[in-house]
């Protein structure tokens, strides 16, 4: 709170005094108590705090404020330094102050011995290729807050979490996040706090409850309890515009106006409104969906076996196996790549799988090769896929051509997923894919185009760029169906 010239006008000398002497023993920021949730965003235990949905809760000023009272040191993130600019820099000016504390050619407070940093990451990397988040590398800090997280990749969230730390062991550590249902960035947040944000999930959570999350010896992140000693919390808060009491109907009558499905995920804050398939999307998300949502965990009897197999060496891919009999796929099998350092460990990993009905579809692409090499040497059936040979295919109109075998691989894929090709089939048979959400995105990441030489598939490397790991869930899926395309050209040997 400031003291006004107009209010010090109608005071003594004696009030001021007063006055300002009760001031001095206020804290700097308290939350609003009519915002409950920004009050339970401000007092929550979690680790991992992700705050928001609707337009209009108040998610700047929480993580002002969280800076400016409970943390030592601090960074406050946006992904572009102009937006950086408009918005947190600008509302600290007015939130803290006393500008002399502030160092704008470094864009750091330092206030009562708090030190508060903005920073941007407007180039996220990827493990293998990191680029603006190394900045951040070597400081530790006890609050990291991100402003808009639907604008960060998944990437780079998670390598910020190990920058969250801190030397003083009396000092709360933690990381909260604020977010619209709006942006690139949803579908993995969706993902992350899936049991907030997916109506799907099999358990549910409720506003502000707090679930407890660790990764597995495979290096996958699963649910765990709150007395595992690896176990860190995590928690989705909702809030929107009802919550603000600063902001009038004029700004809720302004959002009613949005069309759909914008006004849904701003004014309702309904995480699954802004879901729609880009214009060039290969395979549209209701497909894929469809087929998850019948899927069953019961193959089908007497089909052999084909497992899809998309290696990765080191880093942060993952080497995934995609198992299928017929048009049933079986839950994904995943190994970081840390564990499959070269051909021979993968082999190790997929022999027990390899029954006498089975083949393994191989991308022999790169580090794909010494897997196939090793696999025919023991003589197991792999048979290598090689995407970027030339296809000599069309489509099912018969009118359009492929680029290479990933086009084509991935274009008779979305013709096996499009209700057109299935309907006259029994419905046992239809297409069943496992209920596995890196799936669903990797499967709905690709764009295409189309180019004078044919259908052009985006490039792995552009997509993980976009949106931030390697859509490995998918290739291995769209491997394992690869035999049952095209068999004639299909298989390109290196």
């Amino acid at each position: 709170m400031q003291i006004t010239p107009e209010l010090l006008d109608y005071m003594t000398e004696a009030e001021r005094g007063q006055l300002e002497g009760l001031l001095a023993m206020l804290p700097p920021w308290t939350p609003d108590a009519r915002n409950k949730p920004q009050c339970e965003a401000y007092t929550t235990e979690a680790f991992e705090t992700l705050y928001g949905g609707a337009a209009g809760g108040g998610k700047s000023d929480l993580l002002l404020g969280l800076a400016r009272t409970q943390h030592t040191r601090s960074l406050l993130l946006r992904r572009e330094f102009p937006d950086l600019e408009r918005s947190l820099i600008s509302r600290s000016l007015e939130f803290f102050g006393d500008r002399k504390a502030y160092n704008a050619s470094k864009h750091v407070w330092n206030v009562d011995g708090r030190r508060i940093e903005f920073g941007h990451m407007e180039r996220i990397g990827t493990a293998n290729e990191p680029k603006d988040e190394e900045q951040y590398a070597s400081a530790p800090y006890d609050l990291i807050g991100f402003d808009q997280l639907e604008q960060f990749t998944e990437y780079g969230y998670v390598f910020m979490i190990s920058r969250a730390r801190s030397t003083e062991r009396s000092q709360r550590v933690r990381i909260l996040s604020s977010a619209n249902p709006v942006g690139e960035g949803i579908e993995w947040i969706m993902r992350r706090w899936a049991p907030w944000l997916d109506e799907a999930h099999k358990n549910p959570a409720k506003s502000g409850e707090i679930r407890w999350y660790k990764r597995g010896d495979d290096g996958i992140e699963i649910e765990t309890t709150q007395d595992d000693p690896d176990a860190i919390s995590r928690t989705f808060i909702a809030a929107g515009l009802a919550d603000n009491p600063y902001l009038d109907d004029d700004y809720r009558r302004s959002l009613n106006l949005l069309p759909e499905p914008l006004r849904s995920a701003l004014l309702s804050g309904n995480w699954s409104a802004m879901l729609t398939d880009d214009a060039y999307q290969v395979i549209p998300r209701a497909w894929v969906r469809a087929a998850q949502e019948r899927w069953i965990d019961k193959p089908p009897l007497n089909i052999p076996q084909v497992i899809g197999v998309d290696v990765a060496r080191g880093g942060a891919d993952q080497t995934t196996f995609a198992p299928r009999r017929g048009n049933w796929f079986g839950s994904l099998i995943k190994y970081p790549g840390r564990q499959t350092p070269d051909g021979q460990s993968v082999v190790g990993l997929i022999m027990p799988l390899m029954k006498d009905d089975t083949t393994a579809n191989v991308d022999v692409i790169g580090v794909g090769a010494s897997t196939y090499d090793i696999g025919k040497l023991k003589g197991l059936n792999f048979r290598p896929v090689n995407f970027a040979a030339g296809s000599h295919a069309v489509d099912k109109s018969g009118q359009m051509s492929f680029v290479n075998m990933r086009a084509e691989c991935y274009w008779r894929f979305r013709e096996f997923l499009e209700p057109e090709s299935y309907k006259d089939l029994p419905e046992a048979e239809w297409p069943m894919l496992p209920p596995d959400p890196e799936l669903l995105g990797d499967l709905c990441a690709p764009r295409w185009q189309m180019q004078t030489n044919g259908i052009k598939i985006e490039d792995k490397e552009k997509i993980k760029e976009r949106i931030g790991r390697s859509p490995d869930c998918g290739d291995a899926a769209v491997l394992a169906k690869a035999n049952a395309i095209s068999p004639a050209d299909l298989i390109g040997f290196v």
